[in-house]
C-alpha cells in the first residue's frame, strides 16, 4: 500500500493521472450539463430572435416604399427586442449559476487534493502558488466553463446563421464576406496558442508572488526585528513587476486577437458598401436588401466578437485547468479502508529494524541503520547532538516520510502496512514548535478529538497546567488565540499542543522536546504530566534537558544517524562517552 495513489472522493473523478485540459474542462463541466444547456439554448434562442432584427427592417423599408402602414412591423419589432433581451438576460444568469457550481466542484476536487499532499510535497513547494491554484486559478475557470464555452458554440450558430442568410440575400456581398471570414479564421489559429501560453505564464508568476507573500508573514515579526522590511518589499516589488509583465504580454495577444476580428469585418462592412451601393445604382439589388444585409454584418460584429472573446478566454481558462491539473501529478496521501491492522489497547510498541533514510535521492543519508525498541508503557528518551536524526525518528513512525530501507513497526506491523488514520490516531504528537492554527482555543483543543465532552476538556486543560489561562482569556475556551497563536505566549502554545495530544487519549505520546519554552515551574508541572502519562501509555521524547533525561526508563543515544548506545542514565554515564559529555554539559540546560 502507497501513500502516493490519489483520494477517491465524491469530488474527483477516477483519473490518476492529468489529463488534458480540454479533456479535463470537459470533466468539469458535464457535471452541471444540464444547466449550462438550459442556459445555453435560451442564450441561442435569443440570438435567433436578435437575427429576425434585420429581415423587419428590410419589410419596414419594403413598408415605407410601398406607402403603407407601419403598425405590423413595429409591433413585430418591438416584441422581437423584448423576447431577445429577456432571453439573453435570462441564458447567461443561468450560466452563471452553472459556473459557480462547477467552481465549487473543482475547489472542493483541489481542498482534498492540497490537504491530503504528502509531507514531503509540501516541505519542497510553495504554499502561496499552491493557495493561488486554489482561488485565482479556479476564479478563472468560471466563466470558462459556463459562459465561454456555450457563448462560444452559441455564437458560433449565431454566425453562421448570419452567413446562412447572407447566402440568401445576395450570393455577390456573402462571397466579399467570407473572403474576410476566412482571414479571421487564420489569424486566430496563429494567435490563440499565444495566448494560452503566456496565461500560463501569468499565472505562475501570480503564484510566485503570493508564495513570497506568504513567506513574509509566516515570519512576520523576524521580519519587522532584523529590519528586513525594505529587502523584503524589494523582493516582492520584483515578483509584482514580473507578474505585471507577464500580464502585460497576455494582454497583448488577447488585444491582437481583438484587432484581428473586427480589423476585417470593417473592412468586409466598407467593401459590401461599396459593392452593394454599386450594384444598386445599377438596378442588380434592391436598396431594401443592401441595408437588410448591412444590418446583418452589423449584428453579426457582436457574435464574431463574442466568439474571438470566448476562444481567447478559452485559453485562459484552459491555462488555469493546467496549474490545477498539476496538484493531480503530486503525491498525497489516499483515505484509506483497508481492514485494521492492530485491535490492541494499552501502550503501543515501537520499534526500528536497521532503518535508513534521506530526504531525498540528491540529499545526504540521515540514518544509517537505526535500531532500537521501545515496547510497553513507559519513557524513552532520545538523546544526542544537533542532526543526529532524533525528530525524524518521530517523522518516520508517523508516516510523514517513508523508510528508504529497513522497517519501523508499530504493533510488531511495519507503518506502511497500517491504514494512515488509525496509525496516526493511536499517536499523540506534540511538535517542537508547538503550532497553534488560527481560531479558537477549543477548536484547537479538539483538532484531533472532536468528539472530546466538556468535561474531557477541562480535565486535559488543568493537567496541562491551562487553568489560570483560560481563566484570563475573555470568552474561555471560546477565546480566538490569533494566527499561529500570537496572543500565545511560546510556553502556552507548547501547553496547548501537550493538551491537544493528551485529550485524543493516544496509546503512543510522541513530544519533540515538549518542555523547551516553558518556566522552571511550568517544566516540572509538564514533566510530572509526562511521567504520569508514562504510567499508561508509551511515550518518546526528544530530550534536551538533563531533567527530562534521568526520568527516563530508556535513553537512546543518537549520533550522526545511528543508535551508538541505549540504556539508563546511569548505564550511559558508566559506558558511553558521548553521553557522558553531554550529561557533564547538562545536555542543554540542567533543571
Amino acid at each position: 500500500m502507497t501513500d502516493t495513489t490519489t483520494a477517491t472522493t465524491a469530488a474527483e473523478t477516477d483519473a490518476t493521472a492529468p489529463k488534458a485540459p480540454i479533456t479535463r474542462l470537459w470533466a468539469y463541466a458535464r457535471r452541471h450539463l444540464r444547466l449550462l444547456l438550459i442556459g445555453g439554448a435560451l442564450s441561442f434562442a435569443g440570438g435567433l430572435v436578435g437575427l429576425v432584427q434585420p429581415l423587419i427592417a428590410m419589410d419596414i423599408i419594403d413598408t415605407l416604399a410601398a406607402n403603407e402602414s407601419l403598425t405590423r412591423p413595429l409591433v413585430y419589432l418591438t416584441a422581437v427586442v423584448i423576447v431577445g433581451g429577456a432571453l439573453s438576460a435570462l441564458g447567461p444568469y443561468l450560466m452563471q449559476i452553472a459556473g459557480q457550481d462547477v467552481v465549487l466542484t473543482v475547489r472542493r476536487q483541489l481542498i482534498g487534493r492540497l490537504v491530503r499532499l504528502q509531507v514531503a510535497e509540501v516541505d519542497r513547494l510553495k504554499p502561496g502558488d499552491l493557495v493561488s491554484r486554489l482561488t485565482s486559478d479556479t476564479n478563472l475557470l468560471r466563466t470558462v466553463a459556463s459562459t465561454t464555452v456555450i457563448g462560444g458554440v452559441t455564437d458560433a450558430f449565431m454566425i453562421l446563421g448570419g452567413i446562412g442568410l447572407m447566402a440568401w440575400l445576395d450570393p455577390v456581398l456573402f462571397g466579399t464576406t467570407m473572403a474576410m471570414v476566412l482571414m479571421v479564421t487564420v489569424m486566430m489559429l496563429f494567435i490563440m496558442p499565444r495566448i494560452q501560453n503566456a496565461t500560463v505564464d501569468s499565472q505562475k508568476a501570480l503564484g510566485d508572488m503570493g508564495s513570497l507573500l506568504e513567506r513574509v508573514f509566516s515570519a512576520f515579526r523576524t521580519v519587522k526585528a532584523s529590519g528586513a522590511e525594505a529587502h523584503e518589499i524589494g523582493r516582492l516589488d520584483g515578483a509584482a513587476t514580473t507578474a505585471r509583465d507577464k500580464g502585460v504580454k497576455a494582454s497583448f495577444w488577447e488585444a491582437l486577437a481583438g484587432v484581428a476580428a473586427f480589423m476585417p469585418v470593417n473592412i468586409a462592412f466598407l467593401m459590401v458598401l461599396g459593392v452593394g451601393g454599386a450594384r444598386v445604382a445599377s438596378g442588380a439589388m434592391a436598396i431594401g436588401t443592401l441595408i437588410g444585409f448591412l444590418l446583418l454584418l452589423f449584428y453579426l460584429m457582436g457574435p464574431i466578437g463574442g466568439l474571438v472573446a470566448s476562444l481567447s478566454q478559452l485559453q485562459t481558462g484552459l491555462a488555469a485547468v493546467h496549474r490545477i491539473e498539476e496538484v493531480a501529478s503530486l503525491d498525497s496521501e489516499e483515505p484509506e479502508t483497508a481492514p485494521r491492522r492492530s485491535d490492541r489497547t494499552g501502550p503501543a510498541q515501537v520499534a526500528f529494524n536497521d532503518v535508513t533514510f534521506r530526504y531525498g535521492e540528491d540529499l545526504p543519508f540521515v540514518h544509517h541503520g537505526v535500531t532500537f525498541a521501545s515496547s510497553g508503557r513507559g519513557l524513552t528518551a532520545l538523546v544526542g547532538p544537533s542532526g543526529a536524526g532524533k525528530t525524524t525518528v518521530f517523522s518516520l513512525i508517523e508516516r510523514f516520510y517513508p523508510a528508504t530501507t529497513g522497517q519501523v513497526l508499530v504493533d510488531g506491523v511495519d507503518v506502511t502496512e497500517w491504514p494512515l488514520e488509525e496509525l496516526r490516531g493511536v499517536i499523540g504528537y506534540v511538535e517542537q514548535d508547538a503550532p497553534v492554527l488560527d481560531g479558537t482555543l477549543r477548536e484547537n483543543l479538539v483538532m484531533a478529538a472532536p468528539n472530546a465532552t466538556e468535561a474531557d476538556l477541562l480535565d486535559v486543560v488543568e493537567v496541562a497546567r491551562l487553568t489560570e489561562l483560560v481563566g484570563k482569556l475573555p470568552e474561555g475556551l471560546d477565546s480566538r488565540v490569533g494566527y499561529r497563536g500570537t496572543t500565545l505566549s511560546g510556553g502556552e502554545r507548547q501547553r496547548v499542543a501537550i493538551a491537544r495530544a493528551l485529550l485524543r487519549r493516544p496509546r503512543l505520546l510522541l513530544l519533540d522536546e515538549a518542555t523547551s519554552q516553558l518556566d522552571a515551574a511550568n517544566e516540572a508541572a509538564l514533566k510530572q504530566v509526562m511521567l504520569d502519562a508514562a504510567e499508561r501509555t508509551n511515550v518518546l521524547v526528544v530530550a534536551h534537558r538533563l531533567s527530562t533525561v534521568t526520568s527516563a526508563d530508556q535513553i537512546v543515544v543518537f549520533d550522526t544517524g545511528v543508535v551508538r548506545a541505549v540504556g539508563t542514565h546511569a548505564e550511559l554515564v558508566e559506558k558511553d562517552d558521548l553521553y557522558r559529555g553531554l550529561a557533564a554539559s547538562q545536555l542543554l540546560t540542567a533543571a
